[in-house]
């Protein structure tokens, strides 16, 4: 066969490995990178001269695969960008002494790489569609339950105060009959119980007046770790602070930004195993104050990460938490104009990062 003959032979088997790349990349599923790195995999090697002394490797964020062993020591590479920054490699590598690659085997693996890294680009474009739309389901979901939840709190905070108000002043008149006396306190203290579920109602629904100004986050956060001691001792559980600053100034309602901080230390605490630790960090970028607190406990179902923040919604068990706790301190984060995320730690536990703007 002519050299003429076995150039163009190359080529053609170049286009088909070409065609076939793109024909697998088009129908590509990230649920189903494995078998698709794979069916590339192949087809790189039998579009190359020697097939069969031929391996080719693909390594990318997403998932890996080899055809064979990889020689590091004879091979050619091309790097897979994603968003002009380097995401993986293929490699191709001869395994017996052939004489060495073509010059248009360099060309098609560059070919393919520009291939899987527009595929990984598509993909990451679909992910970060689906988590914003499921943000924004999740905020208007949540802005529903605020207005909802600020019209309950109105209508209940009257009578609330008038069963409260007259049960006090029954009280008073038949403070000589101890039975009735004692039916009276029962009433005073599950009215005062409703009265402080109206609070965070309306603490969530944004409705509770406040009083900005700035604040150091660093004495609140310390502050609240010594009234919480006894809680940390009790739940026999440890702690570590990591604050490399003094200062953390903000402008936030003290009293709310006090909340935040005990809310999701209580929370940690609750949720923490014996002899568990929490880790407490705050600091600062150019325009926000950064909050994050993290526990060794077992974590959050993910059908319930999207829910934690919805007022009633918890995990707890019946009679351990009226469900209003995170949901009281996400009205807070949002009237501040900041941001709460929970997440899974990679090994155990989980993480609460609040971000609050500086000014």
């Amino acid at each position: 066969m002519s050299i003429t003959e076995d150039a163009l032979k190359e080529r053609i088997k170049e286009l088909t490995c070409l065609y076939e790349v793109s024909s697998i990349i088009v129908n590509a599923d990230v649920e189903q990178m494995q078998e698709t790195l794979k069916a590339i995999a192949v087809n790189i090697k039998n579009g190359f001269q020697y097939p069969k002394q031929t391996e080719i490797a693909i390594k990318t964020s997403i998932s890996s695969i080899e055809t064979g062993i990889v020689d590091e020591a004879i091979n050619l590479s091309s790097e897979i960008r994603v968003f002009n920054k380097t995401n993986g490699a293929i490699i191709a590598s001869l395994n017996e002494d052939k004489s060495s690659f073509l010059k248009e085997e360099k060309q098609l693996l560059d070919s393919v790489a520009l291939k899987i890294g527009n595929l990984l680009e598509r993909i990451e474009i679909q992910q970060n569609e689906t988590s914003l739309k499921r943000q924004m389901e999740r905020a208007d979901r949540l802005s529903i339950l605020g207005e909802i939840t600020a019209g309950i709190s109105h209508e209940l905070n009257t009578p609330l105060a008038n069963i409260l108000g007259f049960a006090e002043l029954l009280k008073n008149d038949l403070s000589k009959d101890e039975r009735l006396s004692e039916d009276l306190d029962k009433i005073i203290q599950n009215a005062i119980f409703s009265r402080e579920v109206v609070k965070k109602l309306m603490f969530f629904a944004c409705e509770m007046p406040q009083k900005m100004q700035q604040v150091n986050i660093v004495p609140r956060i310390k502050n609240a770790i010594a009234l919480l001691d006894a809680s940390f001792k009790k739940g026999e559980v440890k702690y570590i602070v990591k604050i490399e600053e003094e200062k953390l100034l903000l402008r936030a309602d003290t009293i709310q930004l006090t909340q935040i901080i005990f809310n999701l230390i209580i929370n940690a605490i609750y949720f923490s195993p014996k002899n568990g630790l929490i880790t407490i960090e705050a600091f600062q970028t150019k325009n926000e104050i950064i909050f994050k607190i993290s526990d060794e406990g077992s974590g959050i179902p993910e059908e319930a990460l999207e829910k934690i923040f919805q007022p009633f919604y918890t995990t707890k068990p019946t009679g351990d938490g009226s469900g209003l706790g995170l949901s009281v301190v996400h009205g807070i984060v949002a009237s501040h104009g900041g941001s709460i995320r929970a997440e899974n730690n990679t090994k155990k536990g989980v993480s609460f990062t609040v971000r609050l703007p500086k000014t």
